[in-house]
């Protein structure tokens, strides 16, 4: 839309300047009148009275004419405005009339000019702000989604571990399917069902939970990942998410560990007066499928295979204070831990006996 400018209207008379030309006028006719008549010898009454009535309606009529004109241009220029106004498209006055009219149908074009970029700017700001809207539910979207898998994972593996996987957005480590290497660790309470026995199921329940909240502490801390917990045993798994390439090493280490947190568990509960238990492990690596397993009400990130059912065999061999560990394990950690030879075991499906081995927490030389 083109506005008009100021310049359009400048053809108009101002109405200041008319009224004072008509005020000059009839200032100067009644003057005028004056010098006529004494310059006349003779002149009737009548005559003067006739003369001065003419003075006065002219008077009269030059200052209506002046004011209905004025008046008119008014209506004009509210009947225009209102004109555009109800047929909804921009508004630009155009008036011929006295300078005032022009001036205040320029004032006004003015002022809705600014109103129009007033608006398109709003427009914008509009769009910018559903852009920012849209933008900030698909990050808010997005936050909840990196907040329930941070959850899910932490059910899992420790903080180091998640922030890791977070970076990496590599949620396929916990939602596919696959056959791998990994090293299974089972511990176990010995002695739980004699135990368990004596206590109140409160008691039993804090004892547990104690013991869990160890065993979970120093799994995460070496890069495990917390399978399930089985009772009074728990389950976890070392080696399933990538690029941990020394995880028997890790499991081992975690098992020492494991003994020597339980221990000083242990040792504060019979300060406390409270009962005292020990715990076996068993360790394993081998290939397994990992994966979840379950219905679609329930699924549990699990491994499945021979080598965990060896995993769970050698626990069962495992006294109170040891830890046993199958072949493979033994050979990826040859020289790292004190470990001796503990014998063979027959295990179902398998027509050969397995050799497992005693990992020492002494400062005696491996034997082998």
């Amino acid at each position: 839309m083109i506005w008009a400018n100021k310049t359009d209207y400048q053809g108009g008379k101002s109405f200041r300047g008319k009224t004072r030309i008509i005020f000059i006028l009839e200032g100067l006719l009644p003057y005028m009148l004056v010098v006529y008549l004494f310059s006349r010898e003779k002149i009737g009454l009548t005559d003067t009275v006739i003369l001065f009535s003419a003075l006065g309606l002219l008077s009269i009529l030059s200052g209506f004419s002046l004011m209905r004109k004025f008046a008119d241009h008014l209506v004009d220029l509210a009947k225009e405005i209102g004109v555009k106004e109800s047929a909804g498209t921009p508004i630009c006055v155009q008036q011929d009339a006295d300078q005032e009219i022009n001036d205040i149908a320029n004032h006004f074009n003015a002022l809705i000019e600014r109103l129009d970029q007033t608006t398109r700017a709003m427009k914008e700001q509009s769009i910018q702000l559903m852009i920012y809207a849209r933008d900030l539910s698909v990050s808010y979207k997005k936050a909840k989604e990196e907040e329930a898998l941070r959850n899910r994972l932490c059910r899992y593996v420790g903080e180091n571990v998640v922030e890791r996987l977070m970076r990496s957005q590599d949620e396929a480590a916990f939602t596919e399917n696959e056959k791998k290497e990994l090293t299974v660790l089972f511990a176990d309470i010995r002695s739980f069902t004699r135990i368990s026995e004596s206590l109140d199921a409160e008691e039993v329940v804090s004892m547990l939970n104690e013991f869990f909240e160890a065993a979970v502490n120093v799994i995460f801390r070496n890069h495990g990942v917390l399978d399930k917990f089985i009772g009074d045993q728990v389950m976890a798994l070392f080696g399933p998410l990538p690029p941990l390439n020394s995880t028997p090493h890790h499991a081992v280490k975690a098992a020492v560990e494991l003994q020597e947190a339980t221990e000083q568990l242990m040792k504060r509960r019979k300060a406390e007066g409270k009962v005292t238990f020990e715990i076996g492990i068993g360790i394993n690596t081998g290939i397994a499928i990992v994966g979840n397993v379950g219905s679609e009400n329930r699924m549990d990130y699990t491994a499945i295979g021979d080598s965990v059912n060896l995993a769970a065999r050698l626990q069962q061999l495992a006294k109170g204070g040891e830890i046993i560990i199958g072949t493979d394990t033994y050979r990826k950690t040859l020289g790292q831990f004190n470990i001796r030879k503990k014998g063979e075991i027959k295990v179902k499906n398998k027509a050969e006996p397995v050799s497992c081995y005693e990992v020492l927490r002494d400062n005696k030389q491996p034997r082998h």
